[in-house]
């Protein structure tokens, strides 16, 4: 083993050499709550003084583990776990103050990454369907919730930083802020094995599959091996002072491009071509569609007569990223960070009664966009009267970032193996029985990539974890955007076909999503129903429950005549229409390329597909399109995979 992929550990923040220890100490992934992987040989890790003798000891069976830190301080045991069980204790000690780990589980160890779909919270900005009754019911004790603070690093990093100082045992005080899709499909494991489940979500929205895989796997791949030596060779050149520097230039040409501001960086109060906009709500679903850049939103209220004077609460939700918040032209607030809620007091002197005017300066870098959470908006008086802020604003545009040169930023998280270096190469020590994934809406403008890229990430980690081909289980993306009136070209679509070539990988699943969509909300509601396939595969597959975990998936056409006939594997219970009286989503083409709708009909276990428009069929399509129509399930209510029959480039 090389004990050098270990190091340097960071506590704190502070990067600390491993001479100065003076007592033994655990990585972030250790803590009180925690759950070991059972059946196994689990690792046990950390740092000592060099030449410590290191003693691990557990309460299940009593047995000691010694082991010597290295010269470097180093250490790592591997420890025989029982089947499941609980709870237990951990002691660690070098001789000094032992560490002592509480109320640990032996169990399922799942980790759960990806983009925003992953990170998405059952309460909080994600608020999934029925999120205060969720959260209320949220009593799962045997459920236990370790959440990876976002960070990058240039290179691969030996611990991580925690939320909540470590696992919560999971309840309606820890779920509301925890991966919806990671809870829901412990919990449907939990019911139905009665393991428990331990989840290690690490996850950040935004950001592309690049930024998840190692430098080696990426090294490997020609389009990325010359990006990845040149990222290497500016690291060693920047530094926080040249960095700043460049910041700081770009800020000022923002400030000058931004139509909000007059030249003296002073609110501008021009009202002159401003427009209504509902709010709240992210850019993507109204009128500004995928913007990113400067948007100032403009609002008048009606001060009560009984609130002069006095000091009023105003609260803006969360913000998708930055904002600054102004009353009557004057600053009140500012906060950056889009999962940060917006809270200021405007003070007495300022509040008159009558009309004022709250305008807000949001700035979005990337993502969504936007003011969110309707239940937020308000305003609070000093004896708890409210005014409610949601509803028609008025905006207006202070810039496009694309106008502008790329903007600097210290720890993007989209670039080559960043996220796989600080916040899964910490993690892989350990001992575990699988990944969940939900990732690639950042990745659908090079969907061509994405098979060989994803195969790549997922051997990759399975390499470097070195526990042989674990459970890798993913969501398919789910179905966005305005839906098309005719066939047409997709990236979405391709890039789902790419996670189904992933199957051929062992040991990988996907739980198909495109009926739970939502063409106005790239982060759908229904997490209920994605953790739950999650888990159907899983409880098939890795639990051995033999039940029907997969909707129907093609197999194989027949031409004959103008119709084409269609065979799918997955058909538990036979081909069924819902949501419609007949089958939709069906398009043909002939050897010209062009596509029409279809008409389709379910003949035993097969779809018969034919077209006026198409005298001599080569090709089927279903479900090809950003947000497509999807009617074809199987008996037991899975839906079909979106697939296609041809391979045509650019069509």
């Amino acid at each position: 083993m090389n004990l050098k992929k270990y190091l340097p550990v960071v506590i704190g923040g502070l990067l600390l050499s491993s001479n100065v220890f003076s007592k033994v100490v655990l990585p972030g992934v250790f803590s009180d709550n925690m759950v070991l992987q059972q059946k196994t040989m689990a690792g046990i890790w950390g740092t000592a003084d060099a030449g410590k003798t290191v003693t691990i000891t557990s309460s299940w069976n009593n047995k000691t583990y010694t082991t010597v830190a290295d010269a470097a301080g180093n250490w790592k045991v591997k420890v025989k776990t029982p089947s499941y069980g609980g709870p237990y204790k951990v002691t660690v000690t070098d001789g000094s103050a032992p560490i002592v780990l509480n109320n640990v589980l032996i169990g399922e160890v799942w980790v759960c990454s990806g983009q925003s779909n992953m990170e998405m919270p059952v309460a909080g900005w994600g608020q999934v369907n029925n999120y205060k009754e969720e959260i209320a019911n949220a009593n799962y004790p045997e459920i236990r919730l370790l959440q990876v603070s976002q960070a990058t690093n240039l290179s691969p990093q030996a611990d991580i930083k925690v939320a909540n100082n470590g696992w919560m045992v999971c309840s309606p005080q820890t779920i509301g802020e925890f991966s919806s899709v990671a809870y829901f499909f412990a919990r449907e494991i939990n019911k139905q094995v009665k393991i428990p489940i331990g989840l290690i979500s690490s996850n950040w929205g935004g950001t592309m599959i690049e930024a998840w895989s190692d430098e080696n796997t990426l090294t490997n791949n020609p389009a990325f091996s010359a990006q990845i030596k040149q990222q290497q060779e500016s690291a060693k050149t920047e530094t926080p002072s040249t960095f700043a520097q460049k910041l700081d230039a770009w800020n000022k040409l923002a400030t000058a491009a931004d139509r909000g501001y007059t030249n003296n960086n002073a609110f501008n109060p021009d009202t002159a071509g401003w427009r209504s906009m509902l709010l709240p709500q992210f850019f993507e679903k109204g009128a500004l569609g995928d913007f990113d850049g400067v948007v100032w939103f403009r609002k008048k209220i009606t001060i009560p007569a009984a609130w002069a004077g006095q000091d009023v609460k105003i609260s803006l939700g969360k913000i998708d990223d930055n904002e600054i918040t102004f009353f009557n032209g004057e600053k009140i607030g500012a906060t950056d960070g889009y999962t940060q809620s917006r809270n200021y007091t405007i003070p007495a002197a300022k509040i008159r009664a009558g009309e004022s005017v709250i305008t807000v300066r949001v700035f979005d870098s990337g993502g969504g966009g936007g003011l969110y959470g309707a239940d937020e908006m308000q305003l609070v008086s000093a004896s708890g009267e409210k005014i409610s802020l949601a509803g028609n604003w008025d905006y207006k545009v202070g810039f496009n970032i694309k106008s502008l040169p790329p903007m600097p930023v210290a720890d993007n998280p989209n670039r080559l193996a960043v996220l796989y270096n600080a916040m899964i190469n910490p993690l892989t020590p350990m001992a575990i029985r699988g990944v969940i994934w939900y990732q690639g809406e950042a990745n659908t403008g090079r969907s061509g990539q994405y098979k060989e890229l994803f195969e790549g990430m997922i051997n990759g980690w399975r390499t470097t974890w070195n526990e042989g081909s674990f459970p890798f289980y993913f969501v398919q993306l789910a179905n966005w955007q305005k839906r098309d009136a005719e066939p047409v070209p997709s990236g979405w679509a391709e890039l789902r076909e790419a996670q189904t070539q992933t199957l051929e990988l062992p040991n990988t699943g996907m739980a198909v999503a495109i009926d739970l969509g939502e063409a106005e909300n790239i982060h759908p509601k229904n997490k209920q129903e994605v953790g739950r396939r999650l888990a159907l595969v899983a409880l098939d597959k890795t639990y051995h429950k033999k039940q029907s975990y997969s909707g129907p998936v093609y197999k194989s056409q027949k031409i004959d005549g103008d119709k084409i006939e269609l065979s799918f594997n997955y058909t538990d219970g036979g081909l069924k229409a819902q949501g419609s009286e007949n089958l939709q989503g069906f398009a043909v083409a002939g050897e010209d390329m062009k596509f029409h709708w279809a008409n389709a009909v379910i003949k035993d276990s097969k779809v018969i597909v034919s077209s006026p428009d198409v005298k001599s069929p080569v090709a089927v399509r279903y479900a090809w399109a950003n947000n497509p129509v999807s009617t074809l399930y199987n008996g037991v209510g899975l839906p079909a995979s979106p697939f296609r029959t041809d391979n045509w480039v650019g069509r």
